[in-house]
């Protein structure tokens, strides 16, 4: 949650005009630009918590740089992880008029924000605001999708499989893919236990599909086999 009042946070907040230039096709900036707004920035230290479930859903947040993931907690203690946010990803945007999940950083972790009702009423007004909205919201709607069907219906060397291609791919890693979660974090977003995503981990090795270069860093050796397995 913020642990600032919204006048403490535009008081201490970094501007975003101080920040580094963001990437040419980083939507959040171009709405910003649009709306003639300005964002303040945040750090959280790892496992800090940005907002809780059931939470006023009173801004909307962009990754800087670290990671983030939302999660909702089960009636039995189960964490269900719905996403990883990485840098340039945009979270927060929600439907109705509260946090659907809870949102921690996964490392140390810079966020800018901006309040959601600022953009709603830039959005009423400006086409092209509204579409770059509408583009966020159903990314992360088709992100909801795969995330059943692979829930739902795949096994777990399909399901580890997959998590490393969707990482590989969002990281844009040439060889290398530096991890910033946990096998626990995996293994709550696979929906599978830590001993299983090991076991998934240590199998591929063997395969000659991945090496480890660290605790959380993976060599990829064969992507055409992950995607084998994938399909």
């Amino acid at each position: 949650m913020l642990s600032q009042s919204a006048a403490t946070i535009e008081t201490k907040a970094l501007f975003a005009k101080a920040m580094c230039p963001p990437p040419a096709d980083d939507q959040f900036a171009t709405v910003m630009g649009l709306a003639g707004m300005v964002a303040t920035s945040f750090r959280y230290q790892k496992d800090e918590e940005i907002f809780g479930e059931d939470e006023p859903a009173e801004y909307v947040y962009q990754v800087i740089h670290g990671a983030v993931r939302t999660y909702k907690l089960l009636s039995d203690g189960r964490r269900q992880i719905g996403s990883f946010h990485l840098a340039g990803d945009v979270f927060g945007l929600e439907y109705g008029t509260k946090h659907r999940a809870t949102a921690e950083a996964l490392c140390s972790t810079e966020v800018r924000l901006i309040q959601r009702r600022s953009l709603e009423n830039v959005a009423k007004v400006d086409v092209q605001v509204s579409r770059i909205l509408w583009n966020v919201t159903s990314g992360e709607l088709r992100h909801a999708e795969d995330h059943m069907l692979l829930l739902g219906c795949k096994t777990a060397m399909e399901r580890v499989a997959a998590f490393l291609l969707e990482m590989d791919r969002r990281l844009k890693a040439s060889s290398m893919v530096a991890l910033p979660m946990c096998r626990r974090d995996i293994g709550d977003y696979l929906g599978l236990t830590l001993e299983t995503v090991s076991r998934a981990l240590s199998q591929l090795h063997d395969q000659g599909v991945l090496d480890f270069s660290g605790a959380r860093q993976i060599v990829i050796r064969n992507r055409q086999r992950l995607r084998d397995i994938n399909e």
